[in-house]
C-alpha cells in the first residue's frame, strides 16, 4: 500500500552507500545565540559577553546542543523532506570539535554510511547519516552518526 504523503518522495531503494547531501549554511548571530541559551542551555558563555570574552571560549559562543539543532534543520531542509523519512533513531560519536562564535556560518555534508532492511519491519529500511559539520573558515565544528527510519517503496522484496 502506498503511502499518499510520502510517495513522490525518494525511499529506500532510492539511497545509496558514498551518496553526500550537501546541507547548505546558515549564519549564527548573537540574537540566536542568547535566545536558544535563555531557554536551554543557559551557561554564562552562551549569554554573558564579558564572562563569555573571559572564559577558555575566548567570546559569546553557541551551544553544542544549537549547533546541533541548526544541523537537524539544514539536513531536515536539504535531505529529510525529499525522502520518504518516519523519524530518527538515535545519534552517536557527537564531537564538538569548535566553538561556534558569533558572526560564523556553519554548514557542511552528511554522507550516507550505511543502509540495512529492518529484519523485524520489512517496510522500514534504515540510513545512517555520517554529519561534517564547518564553519567558514572550513574548520570542523561537529561531528556525529545518525541513524533514521526510512519508508522501503516495496516491502515485500527481499532485502
Amino acid at each position: 500500500m502506498t503511502n499518499p504523503v510520502t510517495q513522490d518522495r525518494r525511499h529506500f531503494e532510492d539511497l545509496a552507500v558514498g551518496e553526500v547531501i550537501d546541507l547548505g549554511h546558515t549564519t549564527v548571530s548573537r540574537d540566536m545565540i542568547v535566545t536558544f541559551a535563555r531557554e536551554f542551555d543557559p551557561f554564562p558563555f552562551h549569554l554573558d559577553e564579558a564572562a563569555a570574552k573571559a572564559s577558555l571560549l575566548g567570546g559569546l559562543a553557541s551551544s553544542g546542543w544549537q549547533t546541533g539543532a541548526l544541523s537537524l534543520r539544514m539536513l531536515v531542509d536539504g535531505f529529510l523532506s525529499r525522502i520518504a523519512s518516519c523519524g530518527g533513531l538515535g545519534f552517536k560519536d557527537l564531537k564538538w570539535k569548535a566553538p561556534v562564535m558569533v558572526g560564523d556560518t556553519i554548514g557542511g555534508t552528511v554522507t550516507i554510511a550505511e543502509l540495512r532492511r529492518s529484519g523485524s519491519h520489512p517496510q522500514w529500511g534504515i540510513v545512517t547519516l555520517d554529519f561534517d559539520i564547518r564553519n567558514q573558515k572550513q574548520k570542523p565544528v561537529m561531528t556525529m552518526r545518525l541513524a533514521n527510519l526510512v519508508e522501503c517503496r516495496n516491502p515485500e522484496v527481499p532485502a
